[in-house]
C-alpha cells in the first residue's frame, strides 16, 4: 500500500481562503502546537497573500509571524511558503536583487520549502526565482498551474498544454526538488488531473516527487485528489476543520475516508487529528466565517475563481459596501478570462480578472482597463498561454499609453535594494534586510504600505464576531435659550442698502449706516468619486495650491488604487473625506476654488 504524503495548509491557504488572509498570530499559535502534537510533519506557514496581509490588515510583521510559527512547530517540521515567480510575495514584479533577498529572508526566518509558480505558466518567470530558492538552501517545488477554461474556449489548459509547460521547465535547466500541479480554483476535471499526472510521471521518472493541489470550491476536490493519486501523485494538500472544504483544501479526514479500500492511505492518527481540529476551532471561535467560504460555489466552473481569492474579494466588497454586485462580477469574469489570453486564475492573474470584471460591471464593459489586466494583455508580466483578443489589446494600449511588450519582464526592472535603502535612510529607519524587503515588496502606485507599517501605521482589520452591546445613543444637546440682544437689520431704500441697529428693549433706532457690499460668492468646482472605494491616501489639505491632473486622494477597491485627480488649477477649498472612509460613486471628495 502506498502512503500518500500530505501538507496541512490550514494556517496559510486556509486563512487566505476563509478570512482573506487576515488572522492574528496570537490567535492561532496553539493550533500550530496541536498540529505538531497530532503527528503532522509538513505545514504551510506563510507566503502568498499571508505576507502582505499581515502588514496591511493585522498590524504584524510577517517575519515575526514566521519566527513564532517555527518556535511553535519545533525544529524538525517542514514549513512551506508560497511564491509567485518574479512577484515572489510582493504586490508587483520584483527585480533580481529582491527575488534573491526573498529566498534568503525566508530561509533565515525558519522556512524549509518554497512552492514556486507562475500564473501565466511562462517558465522564464520561474528560472531565476527557482535558482535563488535553491541557492538559499531551500527545497524548491516548481509548479504547473491548472484550471478549466470557460465554455467554448480552447487552446490551453489541457493535458498537452501542461506537458508542454513541464517539458519547458525541464529543458530550461532550472533546479527543482519536486513538481506540483496546482489548481487554485478547483475546477479542473478529475480525468484531466489523472491523465496529466500519469503522463508527467512517465516524463519525470519514478524518483521525482509529484504533488497535487486543489480547492473544494467547485465540490470536486476529493475526487480530483483520488484521480491525481491514481495517476501517480506522491503528495497532496489537505486542511483541518474549520479551515477545510468550501473555498479551502479538501478535509484531511474526508480524504483519509475516501482512500479506504484502495491501494493508498494517509498515515494519520485519527483521534489526534480530531483533537487538533478541536484546538483550531477554539482558536477561531471569535472569527467571522463568510457563508460563501463554507459552501460549494458551482459558478466557478464557468468563471474559475480561486478559493483564496473568492473570499478575499468578498471581504473587500463587504468593506466597500458592494457585496451585492458579486454575482454580476463573477459572471462578467468569464469574458475577462476568455479574452485575456488564458492565464491561470491564480494570484495575481485571478485578481486581474476579478478587477477587470468589477470595472466592467461598475463602469461599463471595457470603459476602464484596469492596471493589472491591461499590463497582462500587453505582455508586461510575461507571455500568456494564447494571444489575448486583439481588440482588448488595442483598447488597453490606447487607454494606458503603453505599447505591446515582448521582452523578459525581469530584465526591465531596476535593482530594488538601493531604492529601498535610500527610503529607509531618508526616513531615519533601521536599514536591515527585513526592512529593505518590506519597503521594496509593499510599494504601490499610491504609496508604500511597508513604509507606513515601519513608521507606525499598523491598522487592524480582522473581522471577528462581536458580542458587545452597541453604545447608547448620545443624548440630544439642549437648545440654547433666547437672550435679549440688540437687533440688526438690513433695509433697502431706493436700491441702496442700509445697516440699521435697533435697541431690543424700546425698539429705538440706535444707528443707521450704509451696508457693506456683500462679498461675491466664491466659485468652487466639486470633485466627485467615479466609483466606490476606501480612501487610502489624501495628498492635499484646504488652502493648498493644486494643478490640473494632480492626484487629490487615492481610492482603494479590490486591491485597485484609483486616483481622484483635480480637474483644474486652483486652491483646495475643502477636503470632504477622511482616510479609511468608504466613498460611494458621485460622493463629494473635494472642492477647488
Amino acid at each position: 500500500m502506498k502512503k500518500i504524503e500530505f501538507m496541512d495548509t490550514s494556517l496559510r491557504d486556509g486563512f487566505q481562503s476563509v478570512f482573506g488572509a487576515r488572522a492574528l498570530t496570537d490567535d492561532f499559535i496553539p493550533a500550530v502546537e496541536a498540529g505538531a502534537h497530532a503527528g503532522i510533519t509538513h505545514m504551510e506557514a506563510g507566503g502568498g497573500a499571508r505576507f502582505q496581509a499581515l502588514f496591511m490588515y493585522c498590524g504584524e510583521s510577517a517575519f515575526d509571524m514566521m519566527d513564532r510559527f517555527r518556535a511553535a512547530a519545533g525544529p524538525t517540521l517542514k514549513l512551506q511558503t508560497l511564491a509567485r515567480g518574479i512577484n515572489v510575495v510582493a504586490l508587483s514584479a520584483q527585480p533580481r536583487d529582491m527575488i534573491d533577498l526573498h529566498a534568503r529572508m525566508f530561509k533565515k526566518h525558519g522556512m524549509t520549502h518554497i512552492r514556486n509558480f507562475d500564473a501565466l505558466n511562462d517558465v522564464r518567470n520561474l528560472v531565476y526565482s527557482g535558482q535563488c530558492i535553491k541557492d538559499a538552501g531551500l527545497h524548491h517545488q516548481v509548479s504547473v498551474t491548472m484550471m478549466e477554461l470557460p465554455p467554448g474556449c480552447t487552446g490551453a489548459h489541457d493535458v498537452p498544454f501542461y506537458l508542454k509547460t513541464l517539458r519547458e521547465i525541464i529543458d530550461s535547466g532550472l533546479p527543482y526538488d519536486s513538481v506540483c500541479f496546482k489548481d487554485a480554483s478547483g475546477t479542473s476535471h478529475p480525468r484531466k488531473f489523472y491523465e496529466t499526472i500519469k503522463a508527467a510521471r512517465k516524463l519525470l521518472g519514478d524518483d521525482t516527487i509529484i504533488w497535487a493541489h486543489t480547492h473544494e470550491t467547485a465540490g470536486v476536490g476529493v475526487t480530483q485528489y483520488q484521480a491525481a493519486i491514481e495517476g501517480g501523485a506522491d503528495g497532496v494538500d489537505v486542511a483541518r476543520t474549520p479551515l477545510s472544504g468550501g473555498t479551502c483544501q479538501p478535509d484531511i479526514l474526508s480524504l483519509w475516508h475516501a482512500l479506504k479500500g484502495t491501494d493508498y492511505s494517509l498515515d494519520i492518527d485519527v483521534k489526534k487529528i480530531m483533537e487538533a481540529n478541536r484546538v483550531l476551532q477554539e482558536c477561531l471561535k471569535d472569527y467571522f466565517f463568510p457563508p460563501e467560504a463554507q459552501k460549494v460555489s458551482s459558478e466557478v466552473i464557468l468563471s474559475p475563481m480561486p478559493g483564496g481569492a473568492l473570499t478575499a474579494n468578498t471581504m473587500m466588497m463587504r468593506d466597500t459596501g458592494t457585496l451585492d454586485l458579486y454575482p454580476k462580477v463573477i459572471e462578467a469574469m468569464s469574458e475577462c478570462v476568455a479574452r485575456g489570453g488564458f492565464g491561470t486564475s491564480v494570484t495575481p492573474v485571478s485578481q486581474f480578472y476579478f478587477q477587470q470584471a468589477y470595472a466592467n460591471v461598475t463602469q461599463g464593459p471595457w470603459k476602464k482597463i484596469t492596471d493589472g489586466y491591461g499590463k497582462m494583455v500587453l505582455g508586461y508580466f510575461g507571455r500568456t498561454p494564447v494571444a489575448p483578443d486583439p481588440e482588448i489589446v488595442r483598447i488597453a494600449s490606447e487607454q494606458m499609453g503603453k505599447p505591446v511588450f515582448k521582452g523578459d519582464p525581469v530584465d526591465e526592472l531596476e535593482p530594488g535594494i538601493p531604492k529601498a535603502k535610500a527610503i529607509l535612510e531618508k526616513e531615519g529607519l533601521p536599514v536591515t534586510d527585513e526592512n529593505i524587503f518590506i519597503v521594496g515588496a509593499l510599494q504601490t502606485p499610491g504609496g508604500n504600505k511597508g513604509l507606513d507599517f515601519l513608521k507606525g501605521s499598523r491598522p487592524i482589520n480582522v473581522r471577528k464576531v462581536s458580542h458587545e452591546e452597541a453604545p447608547a445613543a448620545a443624548a440630544p444637546k439642549p437648545k440654547a435659550e433666547a437672550v435679549d440682544v440688540p437687533g440688526e437689520y438690513t433695509v433697502t431704500v431706493e436700491g441702496k442698502a442700509y445697516q440699521v441697529k435697533v435697541e431690543a428693549a424700546t425698539g429705538a433706532v440706535q444707528s443707521v449706516q450704509p451696508a457693506a457690499a456683500a462679498p461675491k460668492p466664491v466659485q468652487t468646482v466639486a470633485v466627485k468619486a467615479k466609483l466606490q472605494g476606501i480612501v487610502s491616501e489624501i495628498f492635499f489639505a484646504p488652502g493648498d495650491a493644486v494643478r490640473q491632473g494632480e492626484t487629490l486622494v487615492i481610492l482603494e477597491a479590490m486591491k485597485m488604487e484609483t486616483p481622484v485627480v483635480s480637474p483644474c488649477d486652483g486652491k483646495i477649498a475643502s477636503i470632504d473625506v477622511e482616510k479609511g472612509q468608504v466613498v460611494k460613486p458621485e460622493q463629494l471628495v473635494a472642492t477647488i476654488a
